[in-house]
């Protein structure tokens, strides 16, 4: 149930929104293309089974573990927020 003026079913829209982004937003980051044979952040070798299983592979098990722990950047979903209009 809607209240004010969102519609019926505007809360799950935005949620689905948001879902939507952040899957599009994990693909893009997926490498594509011709992997490294060496890291491109310490240069140690990739190992061949890593490079096998991620096609377009850039980085090292322990260099892609520390990207990993580093904390994301989102920005906000104002699809639906009256605010984002009145700005």
């Amino acid at each position: 149930m809607a209240s004010g003026w969102a519609p019926d079913g505007a809360v799950q829209d935005q949620i689905d929104d948001t879902v939507t982004d952040g899957v599009l937003r994990a693909r893009a980051r997926i490498p594509t293309g011709d992997g490294e044979i060496h890291c491109t952040e310490c240069g140690e070798d990739i190992p061949e089974a890593r490079r096998r299983a991620l096609p377009g592979v850039r980085t090292c098990i322990a260099c892609q573990s520390e990207r990993d722990r580093r904390p994301a950047q989102f920005g906000f979903n104002r699809r639906g927020s009256k605010d984002s209009q009145l700005k």
